[in-house]
């Protein structure tokens, strides 16, 4: 190794990012920041405390105990239980086991100069709050969701002594904070309503890679494969959990039955996938099927073969987060079909984009008619799906999601020890023998 690479590795702001979910989890939250991690890794030292993925659809070899390197991330895992998501007591205790885990592995690690924690599980918040206070760095929760208030929302629990508990205590952790990442302008809303500095608070959407998700309409191996032939398929691709409220969608679905021509598709898992099979079942639902988790190297196919996609957010859920599909939708090139509340964000965005269609939840009729419209109008939602890709690459690529990322993190390191080291690294990097780009002065051409 150069002295040029050695300086460059050894000398960048160390960043620690803390989730369960991580590489080579399917799970939403665990793609999304295995691919920031990788993106910041050209600029930073990265870390991720993470813990063992829950669908490991590709099954990818990683380690299941200490340190792993992948793509310029140093990955640390910490042991915890990996019980049924169908099973509330066992999600209970996955969720603190591998919250000691992490806890007692943050005891030893390197100081980094920067904590991130995420919000699988929710309370990661207190454990930045506490690495910061016990290190002094810069500590930023990066929120997926906001809970307790998700949680109430849903119905999962009532609002009583424990969830007011918990949102103190997590209220006081956003106060020690340096920063707090949301989703979207109905998170921060919903922050501020509960008093939080909206000085602190940033919303940096989701994203999509655009180059590994893009629409393929033209024979699609997905479509051939599950012999969907030349039907209309409205597709649900990800998580089925409460917040989605997919017992919305088989509803229309029944009201649909007349339809030949119209398929419904639900991929992926979640809580209450069991419970949707039983359903399908018991009304006798011939034009709905469900399909596993699909390879993340197959998202371009899996998500080209729909003609619409769902995109289903409970109304107690809508102002807690913003569904990451979306922008897989839009990466694939078809039209969307919100099932939530119309004056929701989500909502907000089909219609000022033009890129699809919205029913409130509650409303199957509505939603079938909507359906309808798309099949009987294909000049239409072929249109809504052009304009849906040109929003992606426009907006929400993963690109543009690194570059505000990235200069989130330099508003937080010191510029005489970040950017002064930046430049004394890139005089290094330029003047190496292993630099092909550097001329004979030293500077670097344009390639």
């Amino acid at each position: 190794m150069s002295t040029a690479r050695h300086i460059s590795y050894a000398s960048r702001p160390r960043i620690l990012f803390i989730n369960r979910s991580y590489w080579p989890d399917v799970e939403a939250s665990g793609q999304l920041l295995t691919e920031l991690c990788e993106g910041l890794a050209d600029r930073f030292d990265i870390q991720v405390l993470a813990g063992r993925p829950n669908n490991n659809a590709e099954g990818d070899r990683h380690r299941i105990w200490g340190p792993e390197v992948r793509n310029g991330v140093t990955i640390l895992r910490v042991p915890h239980t990996r019980f049924s998501k169908h099973n509330l007591a066992g999600r209970a205790v996955n969720l603190l086991s591998f919250l000691t885990g992490a806890w007692l592995r943050a005891w030893r690690i390197k100081p980094p100069d920067v904590v991130i924690t995420e919000t699988d599980p929710f309370l990661l918040p207190l454990l930045g709050s506490w690495m910061k206070r016990r290190h002094r760095i810069k500590f930023v929760a990066y929120l997926q969701d906001l809970y307790p208030d998700i949680a109430v929302g849903l119905g999962k629990v009532k609002e009583g002594r424990l969830t007011k508990t918990i949102r103190s205590r997590l209220l006081r952790a956003y106060e020690r904070t340096d920063s707090i990442i949301v989703l979207g302008s109905d998170m921060k809303c919903r922050l501020e309503s509960h008093g939080v500095d909206s000085g602190k608070i940033r919303c940096l959407p989701n994203w999509i890679d655009s180059e590994q998700v893009y629409p393929v309409k033209q024979d699609n191996q997905f479509r051939e494969r599950e012999r969907l032939g030349h039907s209309f398929v409205v597709m649900h691709s990800g998580n089925m959990g409460l917040s989605q409220q997919l017992d919305n969608v088989l509803a229309a679905s029944e009201l649909l039955q007349d339809r030949s021509d119209i398929e419904f598709v639900l991929v992926g898992d979640g809580a209450t996938r069991p419970g949707l099979m039983r359903a399908i079942e018991s009304r006798g639902l011939t034009n709905v099927r469900i399909l596993p988790y699909q390879p993340k190297s197959e998202l371009a196919q899996s998500l080209s073969a729909a003609d619409a996609h769902l995109i289903c957010v409970h109304p107690g859920a809508s102002s807690c987060l913003m569904p990451s599909k979306l922008y897989g939708v839009l990466a694939s090139g078809t039209a969307a079909v919100a099932v939530a509340p119309l004056d929701s964000e989500l909502c907000g965005i089909i219609r000022e984009h033009e890129i699809g269609v919205a029913a409130p939840p509650g409303r199957p009729r509505l939603l079938a008619d909507q359906i309808r419209f798309l099949a009987d109008h294909p000049t239409e939602t072929h249109d809504m799906g052009v304009r849906a890709r040109h929003l992606a690459e426009n907006e929400y690529d993963r690109s543009i999601a690194i570059a505000r990322f990235s200069q989130l993190l330099d508003s937080l390191l010191p510029v005489d020890t970040h950017h002064a080291e930046k430049r004394r690294v890139d005089r290094a990097a330029q003047s190496s023998p292993l630099n092909p780009t550097a001329d004979r002065t030293g500077s670097v051409t344009n390639q």
